[in-house]
């Protein structure tokens, strides 16, 4: 395979210059937390429990394109495909606190645990309270006796809304977890490649694929998924990925859910508009309603090609904070 064609200046200041296009895209309702790779919401109104996303960069718009209203109030960036250094998550912390302690909202990576537990420990010896909800999603990567050994994808975008909601509304830290926590147990996903994506400052594609083959259960980055089979039609696949993540919770018939069609970077509207399409044949044979429904690349992979399905089971309290208004560069409702 021949290396991608890549839009770039120096491959070495991609993410810096992407913060910067970022922060003018957000027209003034977010701005740079000045010397660190970290967005922060312009106004954060005071005595707010604080929300704080981030992971690696290379997965635009997630993450640092849900800091707004209704959602989070700031955004730790880290390199290409790598967590944050510890200083950026603890100088965004003493930024975004508003006395009341900040909630910790990230993907299940051993790099992101690492660094925001170490961004963590730094804020306490301040005397800031943080509390942690890692995303772990994707059904492929772990059974479910293992759950909190799997990786999070494109759920997160789902999670991270609830969890802005929440820390926009509740009154402690502690409830602002709690919802989060149930947010993000509800929540089942599972990737399709079908081609990959690469690493901009080298140029290299972070895996093979033969023409004719797609990888059942890819993670973020281009982690090995459970399978590779033969390429198939797109009620095929969306079928064979259903069947496991409606096992998993279990999900079942009078249950309300939010489905995200998430892209991987290349995959075009027309092709993930087919998958929803199936998507809702699925869940409305095994009477399954649909609540919420988002189509679009929310997680990418760089140009890698592909989707995800995400379902995230609702009730009532879940629905009240998903149905309340957002707004940022990735999503507004």
């Amino acid at each position: 395979m021949r290396n991608p064609k890549k839009i770039l200046n120096d491959p070495k200041h991609v993410v810096p210059e992407m913060l910067e296009g970022l922060i003018a895209a957000y027209n003034g309702t977010v701005r740079q937390l000045e010397g660190y790779n970290a967005l922060i919401r312009t106004h954060i109104p005071a005595g707010k429990v604080g929300l704080l996303i981030g992971g690696g960069s290379g997965h635009e718009p997630l993450f640092h394109g849900l800091v707004g209203e209704g959602l989070a109030d700031g955004a730790a960036c880290g390199n290409v495909f790598a967590a944050p250094s510890p200083d950026i998550t603890y100088e965004l912390t003493k930024a975004i606190d508003q006395g009341k302690g900040v909630l910790y909202v990230y993907g299940n990576y051993a790099g992101d645990i690492l660094n925001f537990d170490m961004g963590a420990e730094m804020a306490a010896a301040d005397g800031i309270e943080t509390q942690t909800v890692q995303i772990w999603d994707d059904v492929a990567s772990a059974p479910l006796e293992r759950i909190t050994d799997r990786r999070g994808i494109a759920g997160d975008l789902v999670v991270v809304k609830i969890a802005g909601a929440a820390t926009s509304t509740v009154d402690s830290l502690a409830e602002a977890a709690r919802i989060t926590t149930k947010a993000r147990d509800n929540t089942r996903s599972l990737a399709v490649s079908v081609a990959p994506g690469s690493i901009p400052e080298t140029g290299e594609y972070t895996f093979q694929l033969p023409d004719d083959e797609v990888e059942i259960g890819m993670g973020a980055h281009g982690e090995p998924g459970v399978s590779r089979e033969k390429m198939a039609p797109a009620d095929v696949l969306v079928q064979k990925m259903m069947d496991p993540i409606i096992a998993d919770l279990p999900f079942k018939s009078g249950d309300e859910v939010v489905v995200v069609i998430n892209g991987m970077g290349s995959t075009t509207f027309m092709e993930m508009l087919i998958v929803n399409r199936k998507v809702h044949q699925v869940l409305r044979d095994l009477g399954i309603k649909v609540h919420g429904n988002h189509v679009g690349n929310y997680l990418t992979t760089q140009e890698m090609a592909g989707f995800s399905i995400t379902l995230m089971k609702l009730d009532d309290e879940l629905k009240h904070y998903y149905d309340m208004p957002a707004r940022s560069f990735a999503l507004t409702m």
